[in-house]
């Protein structure tokens, strides 16, 4: 993360507990509705209880605040584990985020042999903690940076239109036809009927949309026609072949 959400310790149910800031984490997360709201709909959903998941600053009136004074200064303060399901719930990127960092810290804070809440309250080693779990992040990041031409490569494969002959689809994933023909029958995607010469693919494997048979008609030189039924690789099992065959390659 690039900034920090402060921890603070806070009597909640006659214990000090390490707690989180409303505000802050709502402001972390770049939730689209008003905090007040926000909040509000958040404990009434997944029914947080007041002086065990959270407590609440008083709003300071307008009379003892003075003239002009602020109303809007009630301040909610999270247990982690409230926090934690907060950003787990909002489902996007900045949710996993803030979640990953309270468990890191805590995780962090234990593995050190001190006192988490000491830990926490500490400038200093949350500022090492945020430091070491951003290294982590990048280097998720670059992996995933590696990762994403073959995975547009995929995607790209498995929503194209019309399926290939094996010997096709041998050739898009650069190996040879006869290890494609192996590893398909050594992995229960086509089999051939005692006494057939032809493959057909296992029922799965036409339920999950990996192979279809085509059924062609041909003529015979004495004018008679056969039916022919051959195994086809669909779009999507291309795709699924380059992730799982060794030596394959997404064309």
């Amino acid at each position: 993360m690039n900034q920090l959400i402060a921890i603070r310790s806070q009597a909640i149910g006659g214990q000090q507990i390490q707690t989180v800031n409303a505000r802050d984490l709502h402001a972390f997360l770049e939730v689209g509705k008003d905090f007040s709201t926000w909040i509000k709909d958040r404990i009434e959903q997944y029914e947080f209880l007041e002086n065990q998941d959270f407590i609440v600053d008083s709003p300071i009136s307008g009379n003892q605040a003075g003239r002009g004074g602020d109303r809007r200064s009630r301040q909610y303060h999270l247990t982690l584990d409230m926090a934690k399901e907060l950003s787990m719930v909002e489902r996007n990127a900045k949710g996993k985020q803030a979640r990953q960092y309270f468990l890191d810290c805590e995780r962090r804070a234990k593995a050190a042999g001190v006192d988490p809440l000491a830990a926490l309250s500490d400038p200093a080693t949350l500022r090492g903690m945020l430091l070491s779990y951003s290294e982590k992040m990048l280097a998720l990041e670059s992996a995933n940076e590696e990762m994403k031409p073959k995975v547009e490569a995929l995607d790209r494969i498995a929503i194209a239109d019309g399926s290939l002959c094996l010997t096709d689809a041998a050739k898009c994933l650069q190996v040879r036809p006869k290890d494609l023909f192996a590893w398909l029958s050594q992995n229960h995607w086509t089999y051939r009927r005692t006494g057939g010469s032809g493959w057909l693919a296992y029922q799965d494997k036409l339920q999950r949309g990996v192979l279809e048979h085509k059924v062609t008609t041909v003529e015979r030189s004495d004018g008679t026609e056969k039916v022919v039924e051959q195994v086809r690789v669909t779009p999507k099992g291309l795709a699924k072949l380059a992730e799982l065959m060794p030596g394959a390659k997404a064309a």
